[in-house]
């Protein structure tokens, strides 16, 4: 039920960000007087799922939830229409229009998405305000996996400064440790300042999802799995986990760890519960796990920060928000020409980005990833790939840089090899995706 609700919520995102994209191209393509014959939500190649005809322009839904494309007389695209550019140009036809209005019409999709992302940042802030848990609010540390252990942190440690400098919200260290070639982390442990080096060769490993660090809060049983081995045992919800077989670990992780140290054997929890200590033999299975679920609230442990915004104060937030989410991405695109940092390893598909989404129905979550993607998609758009509007809009520019307008067999040929480019990319990612899944 779970991967049912998040590819409702991925195809509904899709179709929200094509058909403004689209609409884009559209709306500049009428303002400057260009006839529009097709407007497609998803490509349908040998079929067509509807269409109809209102005035001059097909308006229909294919079924390959690819894309999108608005199909505008007398320009080369990815219809490859050949026969209708051997006709002589009619002054209603995309090749007829001076170049800035053609530079325009191109534009406009991308111009689109930004602006819807930054009106749903806005709606996202006005309805539900903005609440993070501050990183100076973590009262009990860090909870240090794996991979920051290596570099350096410990469970417990409180982030201070990232190169000297403060993270407000927590959810921004690990996005600033990789996107801001960050080199030292300073933290308090045990009442003591250290200074820990941040190697770039955790990079590729943070970037391929790998754990690095959480809050670290107590362990308070939520509730129980089925056939729960502690709810056999005599755990009941509101417990608080103390000990492990006499060892103090009164925190979710380092509990859940300590645990798989104990696989087929039986150990005794102590739990406190109603002002009194208990003392519960379980036996730990061979997965290692008890069954529990731990309270995830984190307002419960810790003091969030919360801004509520009216109407006019949410439209510059949302704006400030969507230039922020902006110019990270970039950062991240970045990473994927670096190869130093294998983040191009980390490339995924309609799986990737699918999984973005939650497995239960949150609106606000849908909304906020939808605006993601719409800058996500807008920023791609602009790559100066032929078969992209980037391609088209570099080969605009030159034209209206050097007065020469580059030859109709020239674009149709770009055409192409921008179509197999981005073909081979879609095939790679998804192919990704798959490995993945099997690893």
């Amino acid at each position: 039920m779970e991967i049912l609700i998040q590819v409702i919520q991925f195809l509904l995102s899709l179709s929200i960000l094509i058909i403004f994209h689209e609409f884009g191209h559209f709306l500049f393509a009428k303002l400057f007087k260009t006839r529009v014959e097709k407007f497609y939500l998803f490509f349908n190649p040998g079929a067509t799922l509807f269409k109809k005809k209102f005035g001059e322009t097909e308006f229909g839904l294919g079924w390959l939830p690819l894309g999108g494309y608005v199909k505008i007389s007398g320009m080369i695209d990815e219809s490859m229409d050949k026969e209708q550019m051997k006709q002589p140009p009619k002054p209603y036809e995309f090749r007829s229009k001076p170049a800035w209005q053609r530079l325009l019409i191109m534009l406009g999709g991308v111009l689109t998405n930004f602006v819807l992302a930054f009106l749903i940042f806005s709606s996202i802030l006005f309805v539900w305000g903005d609440q993070y848990l501050p990183t100076s609010n973590l009262q009990y540390g860090i909870h240090a996996d794996s991979l920051a252990r290596e570099v350096g942190l410990q469970s417990g440690d409180k982030i201070l400064f990232l190169d000297g400098e403060q993270v407000e919200d927590f959810n921004q260290v690990v996005p600033t440790l990789v996107l801001e070639n960050v080199r030292t982390i300073t933290v308090e442990r045990n009442g003591e300042i250290k200074d820990l080096h941040f190697p770039e060769e955790a990079l590729p490993e943070i970037l391929q999802g790998k754990p690095f660090i959480s809050p670290r809060f107590p362990f308070i049983v939520d509730g129980f799995t089925d056939d729960s081995p502690a709810k056999e045992a005599g755990f009941k919800e509101n417990d608080s986990i103390l000990k492990l077989d006499g060892e103090e670990v009164p925190f979710f992780n380092e509990f859940r760890n300590k645990l798989q140290q104990h696989k087929n054997q039986e150990v005794l929890v102590t739990v406190a519960r109603e002002g009194s200590r208990v003392d519960i033999p379980v036996t730990v299975p061979e997965t290692g796990l008890l069954g529990v679920y731990p309270k995830g609230d984190m307002s419960r442990f810790f003091d969030l920060e919360r801004t509520e915004y009216n109407f006019a104060q949410s439209i510059p937030a949302g704006f400030d928000r969507g230039v922020s989410t902006f110019t990270s991405y970039l950062k991240q695109l970045r990473l994927i020409f670096s190869p130093q940092t294998k983040a191009y390893e980390s490339i995924g598909g309609f799986i990737t980005i699918g999984g973005i989404f939650p497995g239960e129905w949150d609106w606000q979550a849908f909304w906020y990833w939808t605006a993601f993607l719409s800058i996500i998609l807008g920023i791609m758009n602009l790559l100066p790939i032929p078969a992209l509007d980037g391609g088209h809009v570099m080969f605009l520019l030159y034209e209206i840089i050097s007065g020469r307008k580059p030859g109709e067999k020239f674009m149709e040929y770009a055409q192409i090899i921008g179509m197999l480019f981005l073909f081979s990319l879609l095939i790679y990612a998804n192919a990704s995706d798959i490995v993945r899944l099997f690893n």
